[in-house]
């Protein structure tokens, strides 16, 4: 009693500031207990005691949960109660992508009541959220790998669970070969240490003996432990898996799932987009409450979808404009992502407009429709043409079915598949895996850095066809990180193995040093790292093109990015004055007036200071080639040789690495005024060959500058 009157006088003195903490403690409350009852119902909260004693029997362990079984979130939680993180260690999971990587992570830190960064944090290629105190920590597939490199043992960590393997991405199927011997050697190591154990106290007088020496020896064993290998998958088939690891033993969790009615085109849709756009202002119109999830196959198709939706809705009447469009994309910035986890304003409904990320990656509540296009970007090399091309190509019958599961996910839903009922029976039965389809120079050089010298004999959970694996390594040597022998080289091929970059940006890297433009270059790599960085909406094309010319090089696109970027730094050092939330919508004010991407132009900044960070710890020299410009162009020629295409008498291009036939892609700002001889960046297929990113350079510069691969041409 005294209590309570204690409380209600000091009220008396400041009831403002009283009530206002009282309510923010009973909102804290209130959150944990909605937490709390919403992990209770989460299907794994069941099996929890059978699941740990799971782990404690067997080192390796499969686990089948259909997305929103809450295996991603509640595992990690349920191991650390059972005292997996004794002396310091972590308990690691991976995820293909870096948006479920953060997502998660701020999920799991919120139902566990501490900060981010804390005892829940995440690592991503960029950004790192992790502190000494982190117990928990979600990384993407890569980031381990490159963990790898400093501490082969992953010593720190007592369980790695990798996530999403069903999505058999190339870092996950080498990640899972990697962990395979790192749990033997981890095993091995620790009886050989059982044995010496068993061999220095035979009794207790000679550890007595040993005094120091005893006690050192104790300390370094129970620091070893076996490492827990945990495969999660929301596929059903998890006999892969099972068998690559001597039949590790499966256990299954039940998902939610309640019937949903699918729909398909009676005709072939043309054009996908418009037919997406109609749709979601079909059921906003005429569905029920209830969100809609959108699968598009990029950031500029989102983008622009996102844009359409805003426009459409203008014209409709008020009552019927309450609908709110979100995105989520690998790229799009952690704050700007979670916004599709929040609900939509009372009254509204929210349309999500997602890439392939939101069919197991991460799950979003309150979603009833789907529109399933039935399309995915996937990169694709042909190791015989030395070609890789970004393709929008069919999902699989796997992919298909993980999209209508969303929207019956908390009660009976409905799925609209933009493409005729036979269309679904000829999709393949499950994705090709990555590895199978993608250029390995990348992870090639991850290996050879972690000291696997057979590529060939890699215990790979399925094995890259041989002409990919010799292409690979022929691109390597071209590049100069691979020796006459096929080691790796010293100090060039460690050096681009250090950086978290395409092995074809990371000499660009080391070169511009060379150069005197590793600043130009930065920005360069920055740039090329994101998605397009200029947008043309419909409606204003000639207004785009013509703010675009103003930031033009007559030397080429990656010029023209460079100037985009000095543009935006000198926009924001002019207003370092302004508080940080009225500098940001100044910033993305200045983005929409010039048609660039905001999203993307945040993004390559973010990179732009990591990579600068990384260069400078290599000891690589940061010097600008100023109006120089000749030598950006020979670097970019010295670097960029095996993307090198010259003008045919039509006014196509020939790729002279192998012969195909290729186009400027219209937002190039050679399109119209083309040069005799160019470097590009990417490939993409689409209706044709285009080419991305060119810069205009000297036909003899390549036979001077890549001898190694125009003088043996020749």
């Amino acid at each position: 009693m005294a209590q309570g009157q204690g409380r209600l006088n000091s009220s008396t003195k400041s009831p403002k500031g009283n009530l206002s903490d009282g309510n923010r403690k009973l909102d804290a409350f209130s959150k944990r207990q909605t937490l709390a009852q919403h992990r209770k119902s989460l299907p794994i909260a069941s099996v929890d005691k059978r699941l740990v004693e799971e782990v404690q029997k067997h080192d390796t362990l499969i686990i089948v949960g259909e997305t929103g079984s809450g295996k991603t979130t509640q595992l990690p939680q349920f191991l650390y109660n059972a005292g997996f993180c004794g002396d310091g260690k972590l308990i690691g999971i991976t995820q293909p992508r870096r948006v479920a990587a953060v997502t998660v992570a701020k999920r799991v830190a919120e139902e566990c009541g501490v900060n981010l960064g804390e005892k829940v944090g995440y690592s991503i290629r960029f950004e790192d959220m992790t502190s000494s105190s982190t117990r928990i920590k979600y990384m993407t597939d890569g980031l381990l790998l490159r963990e790898a490199l400093l501490d082969p043992h992953l010593s720190r960590y007592s369980v790695i669970i990798v996530d999403e393997a069903h999505e058999r991405t190339v870092h996950t199927d080498v990640l899972l070969g990697l962990l395979k011997s790192v749990q033997d050697a981890r095993s091995k190591s620790l009886n050989n240490l059982q044995n010496t154990k068993n061999k220095k106290t035979n009794n207790d007088i000679q550890l007595k003996e040993n005094g120091a020496q005893g006690l050192n020896f104790l300390k370094q064993y129970q620091g070893r432990t076996p490492l827990k290998l945990i495969i999660m998958s929301a596929s059903l088939d998890a006999r892969i898996f099972s068998e690559y690891f001597s039949g590790a033993r499966a256990v299954h969790i039940q998902g939610r799932q309640f019937p949903v009615d699918i729909f398909y085109t009676l005709h072939v849709e043309n054009d996908y987009l418009d037919a997406s756009l109609a749709t979601i202002f079909q059921i906003h119109l005429e569905e029920g409450p209830g969100d809609i999830l959108v699968f598009l196959t990029g950031q500029e198709e989102i983008e622009s979808v996102e844009r359409l939706v805003k426009e459409r809705l203008k014209q409709l009447p008020e009552n019927s404009k309450k609908l709110v469009a979100v995105s989520i994309f690998s790229s799009l910035p952690s704050e700007q992502q979670m916004r599709v986890f929040a609900p939509a304003p009372p009254g509204f409904r929210k349309v999500i407009l997602a890439t392939n990320i939101a069919e197991t990656s991460v799950t979003i509540s309150g979603i009833k429709y789907v529109i399933d296009p039935g399309l995915v970007k996937a990169r694709y090399y042909d190791p015989n043409k030395g070609l890789e091309s970004l393709v929008v190509v069919p999902i699989s019958k796997a992919q298909a079915l993980q999209r209508s599961g969303r929207a019956g996910r908390e009660g009976p839903g409905k799925c609209f598949r933009l493409y005729q009922e036979d269309q679904f029976g000829k999709f393949e039965d499950s994705t090709k895996p990555e590895i199978k389809r993608c250029n390995l120079s990348n992870i090639i050089l991850q290996l050879k850095a972690l000291g696997v010298d057979d590529i060939s004999g890699f215990d790979f959970i399925e094995k890259p066809t041989r002409s990919a694996i010799v292409k690979s390594l022929e691109q390597l040597f071209l590049l100069g990180a691979l020796t006459d022998d096929c080691k790796l080289s010293n100090p060039v091929g460690r050096q681009m193995a250090c950086l978290p970059l395409d092995p074809i940006y990371s000499k660009a890297l080391i070169l511009a040093s060379e150069f005197n433009c590793l600043e130009e270059m930065l920005i360069t790599v920055a740039m090329l790292s994101v998605e397009s960085i200029f947008y043309s909406p419909r409606d204003k094309k000639e207004e785009s093109r013509t703010t675009k010319k103003s930031f033009a090089s007559p030397e080429g696109d990656h010029l023209t990015l460079v100037n985009v970027y000095r543009a935006s730094n000198e926009f924001l050092e002019k207003r370092s004055g302004l508080s940080k939330e009225k500098r940001e919508k100044a910033f993305r004010k200045w983005c929409k007036e010039n048609f660039i991407d905001s999203r993307s132009l945040r993004h390559a900044r973010d990179i732009h200071s990591q990579i600068r960070r990384n260069v400078e710890q290599m000891g690589l020299r940061v010097a600008s080639c100023g109006d120089d410009v000749l030598q950006f162009c020979r670097c970019l020629a010295a670097s960029f040789f095996l993307n090198a295409a010259l003008k045919q008498p039509e006014g196509s291009y020939r790729a002279l690495a192998n012969g195909e036939i290729v186009s400027i892609h219209p937002s190039s700002v050679f399109f119209k005024n083309k040069p005799e001889c160019l470097i590009f960046n990417e490939l993409v297929e689409t209706n044709r060959k285009y080419i991305r990113n060119t810069t205009k350079i000297d036909y003899l510069w390549l036979t001077e500058l890549a001898p190694q691969f125009y003088a043996v041409q020749n």
